[in-house]
């Protein structure tokens, strides 16, 4: 009797499963080529701030001006972009986004007067918002079908982003005029967005195994509204809880990016080069927490990792803060920027996972409030105060954050988050 052929084919359900684990990986990896554009760009901006600022003859008043152009254009621009995400869907505006984003970053070395720059930064920081809230809006919807906490994983490719341009700049500031650097950068930027936009826009939105979720009812401009969490107070609650968080860790980012390089020269007489170090512990030790966040949220479970994390970020500020030798507070840096990683990450998933790219939108901006608020109300308590008690207030705000964390934990189990 004739041996019969043991091999099977494979059913069409496992083919099926095996191509949507291979899209959702190339989703994977386009959404994170956007968070490393992000940061990549944005950063090598901000290396050729001293150039444009000799070649448009600004002072320092009318510089800082100019600056909040910025953030003028990315505040005004998030709310508004959760619903261009509903509208016409989280990856064709991420896409978008990504190209004003990064063609807008040739822009400000063109300009010759502090109001010339402010206005093209406007544009620049629209670029900037909108990019934010669309990525992390299409990364809540790739979770929710992966059930997998990774979102820590992208803002890690922000975080490297971020310190290869810093690093790049740095190293042709000297060789390269900034119309050229930037005008490369926003080539570089462009075809970045271009190759992983083409991704985005050829994959369909990911959705979740039960077919519920944010991704079914705002990452698909055709889905239909869905009457869920999106549209209940507590939900719209839980966002701003969330939103909280965010602010609590946006604020000890922008205050370690503009005052720690100074504690350490002014207060612990650190030498320049070794003053300019704090900021890149901190930001070293942000990207290693954000690298090993899936698993350590997958270990601990989101608002447990929450806790920590404020916990940590707290201790390690009042020692940044506090300590009477640079390299005690160096470690102290190094410790809060491994709390405070993920903290900004999961407060954003969270967010979207209740109400989708609206919850992106809402917690982005309070986050990216933050931010603002940081730097100049360290500026203001040094004033009144000291730095160093000026700085506390990075470890308070990440004590109220643990704090929030704990004390909602029953709230965001219920609604599911």
């Amino acid at each position: 009797m004739p041996t019969r052929n043991k091999t099977r084919t494979a059913t069409p359900g496992a083919r099926r499963s095996v191509a949507a684990d291979r899209d959702l990986a190339r989703l994977r990896a386009a959404i994170t080529a956007f968070f490393f554009l992000d940061g990549f760009v944005f950063a090598g901006w901000v290396a050729r701030i001293p150039a444009i600022k000799d070649q448009t003859s600004a002072s320092e008043g009318a510089l800082g001006l100019a600056l909040l152009g910025v953030s003028a254009g990315g505040t005004a621009t998030m709310m508004a972009t959760g619903r261009l995400c509903r509208r016409f869907g989280n990856h064709p505006t991420t896409v978008a986004a990504g190209v004003l984003f990064a063609g807008s970053v040739a822009l400000p070395p063109l300009t010759h007067s502090a109001l010339a720059l402010g206005l093209v930064l406007l544009v620049f920081g629209t670029g900037f918002g909108a990019l934010n809230v669309a990525m992390n809006s299409a990364a809540v919807d790739l979770i929710a079908a992966l059930r997998r906490p990774v979102m820590p994983g992208f803002h890690a490719a922000f975080s490297l982003g971020g310190m290869a341009g810093a690093g790049l700049g740095g190293l042709i500031a000297d060789h390269l005029s900034p119309t050229r650097h930037l005008s490369l950068l926003a080539v570089f930027g462009l075809l970045l967005a271009a190759a992983a936009g083409r991704t985005l826009i050829s994959l369909p939105v990911p959705v979740p195994r039960d077919g519920a979720g944010p991704a079914a009812e705002s990452g698909n401009a055709a889905a239909a509204p869905s009457p869920g969490a999106e549209r209940t107070g507590r939900a719209r609650w839980l966002v701003a809880v969330f939103g909280l968080i965010a602010l609590c860790t946006a604020y000890g980012e922008g205050a370690m990016a503009d005052w720690a390089a100074l504690h350490l020269h002014q207060d612990l007489d650190a030498s320049a080069g070794l003053a300019a170090a704090g900021y890149s512990v901190f930001a070293l030790m942000m990207a290693v927490g954000r690298l090993t966040g899936t698993a350590l949220l997958e270990r601990l479970g989101q608002t447990r990792a929450l806790i920590v994390g404020g916990t940590t970020a707290a201790a390690g500020m009042l020692l940044g803060s506090l300590a009477p030798t640079v390299w005690l507070a160096l470690l102290g840096f190094a410790v809060t920027g491994l709390g405070l990683a993920n903290l900004f990450p999961v407060a954003i998933a969270r967010a979207g996972a209740l109400t989708g790219a609206g919850g992106v939108a809402a917690a982005s901006t309070l986050g990216y409030g933050g931010m603002l608020l940081g730097p100049p109300t360290i500026g203001f308590l040094a004033d009144w105060y000291s730095l160093p008690v000026a700085l506390t207030t990075v470890a308070a705000l990440a004590a109220m954050a643990a704090v929030v964390a704990y004390g909602t934990r029953n709230a965001a189990r219920t609604a599911g988050s």
